[in-house]
């Protein structure tokens, strides 16, 4: 899952918790509120009653002695204002029950003693509690509509901002690392960012690269360097070698002993010859400017390679469901992709073994297969046959140089040619090569 994703995913989850927390506190709160609100308007009202008392005196509600007492046409305001006897000081609000005419009504009073003209009066203010309960269902809609409101553009906001504070890693993540043909790197380009964590990635990404780059163009330049010097000595070894078998004088025992010399000549000019189209390969030293069918190919494969099949008397057929042109290629190149494919078939077969090519039109995609009924491949090895640093048992025991995989690697990756490889112990292997879409004319 992507950094980005996560973040929105997280985003998303804490602000789906707070309104289910909002949601379930959401009547206490309101009610609180409510209850507040109408607390501070009783108390608004009795400072006017006691700023009318100190104006105009208490006469202007209570005359001849006489208790006042006043609500509305519903009865959701109640005020009284009598003379208190009691010696208790009240100053409190609460709920409690009021008879109105011939309703009893439950309110929330605040009562209140205050002395005018020497005498000491209590003042009610009542506000009716089913008044106070109507308000609370149409705060609660409108609290829960802001906070949904809220959380909406929280969570836009949110990932605007991740994707603009995340912007600077997946261009490096594009740039530096994805777009990328390794071990082949562009030339370096500062990530504009003004998180420090972020440049310091990518500074150590880029330094990272070039180790990398270094040590490979040294291992590339290594191995071209070597190939040549070694072809020269090998030359003139062999040449000398071929002019000692022309002399007369030469015992059997010696002509023996060249032969055996000039056997192990043939292996390292073998392998030196190998080494050397990988690194021209890996160096773009070659043109793709070629075209020709699939079956024309496997036809030029098979005619260089028919002897082969006939040593192990291996049944050899191919089927080419769809031909296809294959253009913008190097057909040496692909000659000898598939010439090193078919080869390992045949040396890594059985007596009487069966060897497949099939080319097909699978899903959108060009594939060619080539199945073998050989010992096949250890499940372990498979993620290293390609590794040309590292040679399989099984190599050893076939006394090969365990570089034909290599070289198919390489031109496959010179091509843009994925390969996938299926095999099972002592049943066989398959080499499936799906092409890209510009290398199949039209």
């Amino acid at each position: 899952m992507k950094l980005r994703t996560k973040l929105t995913l997280f985003n998303a989850i804490s602000k789906l918790v707070i309104v289910i927390l909002f949601v379930l506190l959401l009547p206490v709160l309101i009610k609180n509120i409510n209850i507040n609100y109408t607390d501070s308007r009783l108390r608004k009202q009795r400072d006017e009653v006691l700023q009318t008392v100190k104006n105009v005196g208490i006469k202007y509600y209570i005359e001849d002695g006489k208790s006042y007492a006043g609500y509305t046409p519903i009865k959701d305001v109640y005020v009284s204002l009598d003379e208190d006897t009691t010696a208790e000081n009240l100053d409190n609000i609460k709920n409690e029950a009021r008879k109105v005419e011939a309703d009893t009504i439950q309110y929330r009073i605040l009562s209140h003693d205050f002395k005018a003209d020497k005498k000491k009066y209590l003042l009610e203010i009542g506000i009716s509690l089913d008044t106070v309960n109507e308000r609370t269902a149409p705060l609660q809609s409108i609290a829960f509509m802001v906070l949904v409101v809220m959380i909406i553009l929280t969570i836009l906001a949110d990932q605007l901002y991740s994707d603009y504070i995340l912007r600077p890693l997946a261009l490096i993540i594009k740039t530096k690392l994805i777009g990328q043909k390794f071990p082949n790197f562009a030339s370096y380009k500062q990530v504009e960012t003004s998180t420090d964590d972020f440049q310091h990635l990518d500074i150590s990404i880029h330094e990272m690269i070039q180790t990398i780059e270094s040590t490979f163009q040294k291992e590339r330049e290594f191995i071209s360097n070597a190939s040549h010097e070694l072809m020269t000595p090998i030359s003139i070894l062999q040449s000398k070698i071929e002019n000692m078998f022309e002399e007369e004088d030469i015992a059997d025992e010696i002509k023996g002993r060249l032969l055996e010399m000039q056997k192990i000549l043939n292996r390292l000019k073998s392998i030196t010859k190998t080494l050397l189209l990988i690194s021209q390969i890996e160096n773009d030293q070659f043109l793709k400017e070629d075209q020709i069918r699939v079956s024309s190919l496997l036809q030029e494969v098979y005619d260089e390679i028919s002897i082969r099949f006939q040593d192990k008397n291996i049944n050899y057929s191919v089927e080419v469901r769809n031909d296809f042109v294959l253009v913008n290629i190097n057909k040496f190149l692909l000659f000898n992709l598939f010439f090193n494919l078919i080869n390992n078939a045949i040396k890594y077969n059985h007596e009487n073994g069966d060897i497949h090519v099939e080319a097909s039109h699978e899903n959108g995609e060009y594939v060619v297969e080539i199945i073998d009924s050989g010992i096949g491949i250890n499940p372990a090895d498979i993620p290293f046959i390609f590794n040309r640093f590292k040679k399989l048992k099984q190599s050893l025991q076939q006394d090969s140089f365990g570089l034909g995989l290599p070289i198919v690697k390489s031109i496959a990756d010179f091509h843009h040619i994925r390969i996938d490889v299926a095999s099972e112990k002592e049943k066989g292997s398959t080499f499936k090569l799906i092409f890209p879409a510009g290398l199949i004319g039209k």
